[in-house]
């Protein structure tokens, strides 16, 4: 059974406190987000918007994770980047990521591909999110699992 936790605050969430299975989530969506060449500033984890799993049993899992990354003020190449040692910056949009994943034991498999899509918050729409459940949905249906997302829609 999958469930789905919400969580409308501003405070920043200590990504240390996410369980393994969506902290490597995570970690996947700050290497895409922080290659990119026009990002300038070391970006992290700053919370939760919505979590999933589903059991596919076998050692299998199936992870939906939404969360935000923010922008520090720490240029980007700095080692061992943290909260504690690069501070956030609130002059920079929040980043939107929507992931999805099955692992087996733990691990992110490479089949199906890890989808990752993150998206500046203020470019993000209505139609992004759309696209974004609809992908993950037809990821876990091609594995013959129930609908990743189904616990979100009320």
């Amino acid at each position: 059974s999958a469930g789905v936790f919400l969580d409308t605050t501003e405070a920043q969430e200590d990504p240390g406190k996410l369980p393994e299975n969506y902290r490597k989530g995570v970690e996947l969506a700050l290497e895409q987000i922080n290659s990119f060449q026009t990002i300038k500033s070391v970006f992290l984890f700053f919370k939760s918007l919505e979590k999933s799993a589903i059991d596919g049993g076998f050692g299998v899992s199936y992870i939906y994770h939404r969360f935000y990354l923010k922008a520090t003020r720490c240029p980007k190449g700095t080692a061992n980047a943290n909260p504690t040692k690069c501070a956030f910056r609130n002059d920079r949009p929040l980043i939107d990521c929507g992931i999805c994943y099955k692992t087996y034991a733990g691990e992110i498999q490479s089949e199906p591909k890890a989808y990752v899509h993150c998206v500046h918050r203020p470019q993000l729409t209505q139609d992004l999110l759309k696209m974004r459940v609809e992908h993950c949905n037809k990821m876990s249906y091609a594995n013959g699992s129930p609908s990743l997302l189904a616990s979100t829609k009320q």
